[in-house]
């Protein structure tokens, strides 16, 4: 039996496995939200108390966990594995040690020159590469695309089972700055609140407009969010599922022609995410007429982790 989880800035979610077999899970706060102490942040208090129950009953399981854990903000710094990187490379740099004889395991990051030409980094998403591929032995030949919509959005080149090189976008975090802390969602002085139904049609406005728009700078194109509330009298939950619709569409048309070449033969690309997210890039790669395959987010994360536990058990 082992613990695996996954431990990022904003939450953490621990699965109890038995094989293949998921026995339990639970959630507990994400590394930005944990309590600081004189000798700084407790993980290994905080694993244990949320453990508790699963202690008492299995004793001291093996944890392998991924994401931001591993950062240099994180319990210990895991090392980022240069592209290209396999799951064999991932699983020789995965740090491990002992915490109160308990054996812990952190998944490395990976680091790679952008298609841009910049540096580029990755944590968390290397282990749900992982498991798409063990889940798919289709992706470990030739050449693949993998999306992993969140935070900061991932664009992956697969090549023969190695990230070959990826561009991070900054898509999610845009949405939910512009929603949070900017006039567009606004209007008649009232905050527009992210507890509605999302609008599929206005979403389809918002995609609409990044494919006639093609070309034009994102920062020409977002004020509309605000214009069409003050002048067409668009209803605010309408307004975001627009500007939602204009960010995906733009961070999709960005992606497509970066990876050109790989998604000439099959148009296809693989999404590894939550449902609901999947579901709204799905719609903006249709009309691009690239078709989208989907991976849940904490599937593949289990999936990963455990593949890199089976590579480190056998080294």
């Amino acid at each position: 039996m082992r613990i695996f989880g996954d431990w990022g800035t904003s939450h953490l979610r621990l699965l109890l496995c038995r094989g293949d077999h998921v026995l339990d899970q639970l959630e507990g706060p994400g590394i930005g939200a944990l309590p600081a102490t004189p000798g700084g942040v407790d993980f290994a208090a905080m694993l244990a108390k949320l453990t508790t129950d699963w202690t008492r009953e299995h004793g001291r399981l093996p944890v392998f966990l991924s994401g931001m854990v591993g950062s240099r903000n994180g319990w210990r710094e895991a090392p980022y594995v240069p592209c290209p990187a396999d799951t064999q490379a991932l699983a020789a740099s995965t740090l491990r040690f002992e915490s109160s004889g308990q054996p812990i395991a952190i998944a490395p990051g990976v680091r790679c020159t952008n298609p841009r030409g910049a540096p580029d980094v990755m944590r968390g998403e290397e282990t749900q590469i992982v498991g798409a591929l063990s889940d798919n032995p289709q992706l470990a030949k030739g050449r693949h695309v993998l999306g992993l919509p969140g935070t900061h959005t991932k664009w992956v080149l697969i090549t023969d089972g190695h990230i070959a090189s990826f561009q991070t976008s900054f898509s999610g975090e845009l949405y939910a700055l512009l929603r949070e802390h900017s006039t567009l969602a606004r209007a008649g002085g009232f905050a527009a609140r992210d507890d509605a139904t999302m609008d599929h049609a206005s979403f389809g406005l918002g995609l609409a407009r990044s494919r006639q728009m093609v070309g034009v700078p994102l920062g020409h194109l977002l004020f509309e969010t605000r214009s069409r509330q003050l002048v067409d009298g668009l209803a605010r939950p309408a307004a975001l599922a627009a500007l939602s619709g204009l960010i995906i569409g733009q961070d999709v048309a960005g992606c497509l022609p970066l990876f050109e070449a790989a998604l000439s033969q099959s148009r296809t690309v693989h999404l590894i995410g939550a449902p609901h997210l999947l579901e709204l890039y799905a719609l903006a790669f249709s009309g691009h007429g690239v078709t989208a395959r989907p991976m849940d987010a904490t599937r593949a994360t289990m999936i990963g982790l455990r593949a890199l536990a089976e590579h480190v058990h056998a080294a």
